[in-house]
């Protein structure tokens, strides 16, 4: 691939980060310090990628900068974990695609408690494994309590919100699917083993 198309591959990579994550152009102005506009041209195609802008965006979405550019893969099966923090939570990404389900595991706040007065609502397909504490789950007109070892599954349309059910922090595997992927658990039977007479 020739470096002009690598170049151009950026700005669609940048955009498709930046929407996987929720975040808006105004709030990652904030967290870099990088301008909306040159945010925008960057994403449209319209800026050149430096170093120095790539650096802050980087850090902020918490991956190397090998994958805003789309170097080729190593061949290294680990997992590097980057923690993000995003929305008062801490976003432990899992898994290294960029596209299809992504996995995280949560870290939520017990600051994280007041419900906001409007449930958020986006494209895609959540799965929420609760490891440890309790998750409050709002979801439609549903106010639901999960403990440690309940799983929930919904569809992101349905206006939602979740955070601690109490005063201690809640601990949460989730694999989101921004296409609507739904998670599928398959368990494979044992033989039957007959008992000797």
């Amino acid at each position: 691939m020739a470096n002009d198309d690598i170049l151009a591959a950026v700005g669609p990579r940048l955009r498709a980060l930046r929407q996987q994550r929720d975040i808006t152009l105004t709030d990652l102005s904030a967290g870099t310090g990088i301008s909306v506009s040159t945010l925008s041209r960057l994403e449209s195609g319209q800026r050149r990628p430096t170093l120095e802008l790539l650096l802050p965006l980087a850090r902020s979405y918490g991956v190397p900068i090998d994958e805003l550019v789309g170097a080729p893969p190593t061949g290294d099966p680990r997992v590097h974990l980057r923690p993000v923090t995003l929305h008062g939570m801490t976003m432990i990404p899992l898994s290294h695609n960029s596209g299809g389900v992504q996995a995280y595991k949560l870290i939520i706040p017990p600051t994280r408690r007041a419900v906001p007065d409007e449930l958020r609502t986006h494209e895609g397909y959540e799965w929420m494994y609760v490891l440890d504490g309790r998750l409050r789950l709002l979801l439609g007109e549903r106010d639901l309590v999960l403990a440690a070892g309940e799983v929930a599954e919904f569809d992101t349309r349905v206006p939602h919100w979740f955070g601690c059910a109490e005063e201690h922090p809640v601990e949460v595997l989730t694999l989101f699917g921004r296409q609507g992927e739904r998670a599928h658990l398959r368990a494979r039977t044992r033989p039957r083993v007959s008992s000797a007479s």
